[in-house]
C-alpha cells in the first residue's frame, strides 16, 4: 500500500518547482527556501492540511 496519497506528491512537486524558481517562501519567517528537505515538508504540511493521506509527523525527543 503507498505510504502518500497522489495529492501529497502533487503538492511536494509544486512545492519544488516553486523553490526551483525561487518563489517558495518559508511559513513564520518568510525567508527564500532553498533545501530541498524544507521544500518537501512544506508541501508534506500543505497536504496534511487538506486531508491527503500522509503520515503523521515524527516527535522530535
Amino acid at each position: 500500500m503507498a505510504k502518500y496519497s497522489k495529492k501529497a506528491g502533487e503538492k511536494v512537486e509544486k512545492a519544488m518547482h516553486e523553490m526551483h524558481e525561487g518563489k517558495l517562501k518559508s511559513g513564520r519567517s518568510g525567508k527564500k527556501v532553498t533545501s530541498k528537505k524544507q521544500a518537501v515538508a512544506i508541501g508534506l504540511s500543505e497536504a496534511r492540511e487538506e486531508g491527503a493521506k500522509v503520515p503523521k509527523k515524527k516527535k522530535s525527543s
